[in-house]
């Protein structure tokens, strides 16, 4: 599912993948604890909608 995330973008300096959403400390606790997680930060990185919105 990150893959498609606007929050999910690629660092050239690491060479990989990082979240950057910016979470504090209690949402990243229930993230990881919880029994079926979902990001409360999801949103997808759709490149055309600016584009569907203008038209």
């Amino acid at each position: 599912m990150c893959e498609t995330c606007v929050f999910y973008q690629y660092d050239e300096e690491d060479e990989a993948w990082y979240c950057v959403a910016e979470m504090d400390e209690d949402d990243y606790a229930r993230f990881i604890t919880s029994p079926k997680p979902t990001c409360p930060f999801y949103r997808l990185d759709d490149e055309y909608a600016v584009v569907r919105h203008q038209m």
